[in-house]
């Protein structure tokens, strides 16, 4: 039997993911590393702690495992988007990578949209000029550390650089490459005009493929230490949630997903360019040769709560311990049992602040409503279903474009919740659907590079073939009518506060 690997370069680790032919997980192994925050609203990693991650979890997998080094046909790779690696002439990392949710680059958008109208970049890239998007941290790079600049030779994206350590080859692929402001997403290819007006060398960035082209083989040392042989292909790949797209059959017009990670996203598929003029969600071309993709981005889903976890429910983790269970469900536990709208309290999920539908890197969390009366519960539930509410925002910019979805998907660690995804179908609603394997972004990178070396006709045929349905939800009439009001007053919030963020931002 043919095998194939999967590594996703998550933001809180990376998973390494061995399948066979049949999209079954043979072996899989974790690897978390850290996030480090210098400053309010910055945020960095250690590109080495990818590199680490990535050997290491290669290695884990095949040892774990009986399979032969030369059963092992191809490794896709998928990972988080926009992250900064920027390499010097002899290949080595310059600074930490600045990555996806870093809203340092405020006054690097103003200078983008000096050298180049608002229109244009969003006829060029899909998207308007973003804070979050690689294009603004070369800029910020350039302006405030020449020094490293002066030094840098290529450019690469997180996945991008673990393709380079495998492989040694500078490449990237077209959903990861959408997402850094530097692309002509509807031409699939490097933009010659970005780049000049930018004063970017086109030579710093790798050569462009689809997500499911071989890009190169694992060096002969690298096979070596992870146990695989240098005939081992490496695909193309894609962004996670172009990979998770894939690992959830979100691979056609009329299907959809909505993730829970760090961020969380709403996903649909379009055989069609599509763009909001507003800038509200972004399109980027998905893993599908010839197809693209629109989504809408919640800075801070899983983010929130995992931040409540950490900060404040240390009883949960200790209990978690002490029953040997995951600590998430027995937040779920908790939360299921207090009614929808939390006793009337709101939270507004902007730690990191927001993409979906604002755009506003100064704005912050906020919980509004709180009472003597609300428990630890209580906030629990309110921080679930501001990110509900954050990502119904995403899924209604979508139906506001005419994007008809008859499927949505749930994925990531959030949409393995039942509460969360009832939350969604609610809001939504709509049937709320799981796919029966787990493995969403490394399923996905697995199947294109299956794809790539012929054990798969295409993506769409491989997806019919091995992605099952799970679990499905469909909305409760009463709840989604208590979410219908305070989704209103949600949306009023922001409204309300988008002044005093600038000013706190000022202080």
């Amino acid at each position: 039997m043919n095998y194939l690997i999967g590594i996703d370069v998550g933001t809180s680790g990376t998973k390494t993911v061995l399948f066979d032919e049949r999209g079954a997980v043979v072996a899989s192994a974790l690897k978390e590393y850290p996030l480090h925050q210098p400053h309010n609203g910055w945020a960095e990693q250690d590109p080495q702690d990818w590199k680490n991650a990535a050997l290491d979890t290669l290695r884990e997998v095949m040892e774990s495992s009986n399979v032969k080094a030369e059963d092992v046909k191809s490794i896709g790779l998928s990972g988080q988007m926009h992250g900064l690696v920027m390499l010097d002439e002899q290949g080595q990392v310059i600074r930490p990578s600045i990555i996806w949710c870093d809203q340092r680059t405020g006054e690097e958008v103003e200078d983008m949209l000096k050298v180049m109208p608002r229109e244009r970049w969003i006829q060029i890239t899909a998207n308007p000029p973003l804070t979050g998007w690689t294009a603004a941290k070369i800029l910020w790079v350039r302006k405030h550390e020449p020094e490293n600049y002066k030094r840098c030779r290529h450019i690469l994206l997180p996945k991008d650089y673990i393709r380079y350590v495998l492989t040694g080859v500078f490449a990237t692929e077209v959903s990861d490459a959408s997402g850094m402001q530097l692309l002509d997403v509807p031409g699939r290819r490097w933009s010659e005009e970005v780049l000049e007006k930018l004063e970017i060398p086109r030579q710093w960035l790798g050569t462009v493929y689809e997500s499911c082209q071989i890009t190169g083989c694992l060096l002969p040392d690298i096979a070596r230490k992870v146990g695989l042989t240098e005939r081992t292909s490496v695909a193309g790949g894609a962004g996670d949630n172009a990979a998770a797209a894939v690992g959830t059959g979100v691979v056609k017009d009329g299907t959809a997903f909505t993730t829970i990670g760090t961020s969380g996203v709403v996903f649909a598929h379009s055989s069609k360019m599509i763009t909001d003029l507003k800038g509200r969600v972004h399109t980027c071309c998905c893993a599908v040769p010839g197809a693209w993709h629109i989504m809408g981005v919640t800075q801070g889903a899983g983010l929130s709560l995992k931040w409540m976890k950490d900060n404040f429910c240390q009883d949960y983790v200790a209990r978690a311990r002490e029953e040997e269970e995951d600590v998430y469900e027995l937040i779920n536990q908790a939360v299921e049992k207090i009614p929808a709208g939390s006793s009337r309290l709101l939270y507004l999920p902007y730690l990191m602040g927001e993409r979906t539908p604002h755009l506003d890197p100064d704005s912050r969390g906020v919980f509004f409503g709180l009472s003597a009366i609300h428990t630890k519960a209580h906030v629990l539930r309110a921080v679930m279903e501001g990110v509900a509410y954050s990502l119904c925002d995403c899924n209604d910019i979508l139906r506001e474009m005419g994007i008809k979805v008859y499927q949505m998907m749930a994925c990531g660690g959030g949409g393995k919740s039942p509460v969360w995804r009832q939350m969604l179908a609610d809001l939504y609603r709509c049937q709320v659907q799981t796919a029966k394997q787990s493995e969403g972004p490394a399923l996905g990178a697995a199947i294109l590079g299956g794809v790539g070396c012929g054990i798969y006709e295409s993506v769409e045929k491989a997806c019919e073939a091995l992605i099952q349905p799970g679990t499905s939800c469909g909305p409760v009439d009463e709840e989604a009518q208590v979410y219908d009001r305070y989704h209103q007053l949600y949306k009023k919030l922001y409204v309300s506060l988008k002044e005093h963020y600038k000013e706190l931002a000022a202080l």
